[in-house]
């Protein structure tokens, strides 16, 4: 018969007299220690809806949808696909949108549909070929962060007049017709129409 080590009875004897190293949640509430990445908790007020988060997430836990019928982006958040990672905190181009909190052990449910968060933005949309061009609240945001230098653009002075209303709606809405015209790029178009604009009567 083999007797222990010495050292093997002093582990055994730290372990006998050692408090349990798990935390006692639910009974107790849990203190996670410093830097320590939980539930990923969105500032609505500095999210823009850019899909800068959704672009980096690995696991797709974040997904957005577009109505260009009521110009509205749809971002749902889905937490039972979130690994923790820290990508949609660290990518997040105001640096307030999101930031990782400490709960983590709070997310344990048998509904999966609590464990999903949606957002709403408005959306802007190009009058001509009626695509998505991103939402106003990213357009403001870009306005904010380039100072005078964003109103060297037609789409941003047109979202300038919005903001302000400088000018009535009917003396800026220029009507879109059946192709694009000099006079379209006074309205809010896209990149892509507003470049064809300027190709084409600009020299």
């Amino acid at each position: 018969m083999k007797y222990p080590k010495v050292r093997e009875i002093k582990e055994a004897l730290i372990s006998l007299f050692t408090p349990a190293y798990t935390t006692g949640f639910p009974a107790k509430p849990h203190m996670p220690f410093e830097n320590y990445r939980g539930k990923p908790v969105v500032d609505d007020n500095n999210c823009v809806g850019c899909e800068t988060c959704a672009n980096v997430c690995p696991p797709g836990a974040i997904t957005f949808t577009d109505d260009k019928k009521k110009k509205i982006r749809t971002i749902v958040r889905n937490y039972g696909l979130c690994i923790f990672c820290g990508q949609c905190e660290e990518h997040c181009i105001t640096g307030k949108g999101v930031k990782l909190s400490d709960k983590i052990y709070d997310l344990a449910t048998f509904e999966t549909g609590n464990l999903i968060e949606k957002q709403e933005k408005e959306l802007l949309i190009c009058e001509y070929c009626n695509a998505v061009i991103t939402t106003k609240q990213h357009i403001q945001y870009l306005h904010k962060k380039l100072g005078p230098v964003a109103y060297a653009s037609i789409l941003n002075l047109n979202m300038l007049n919005e903001k302000l209303k400088l000018a009535r709606d009917e003396d800026v809405s220029v009507p879109v017709y059946d192709d694009l015209k000099r006079k379209d790029m006074f309205n809010i178009i896209c990149p892509n129409c507003l470049h064809q604009v300027l190709v084409k009567f600009i020299d």
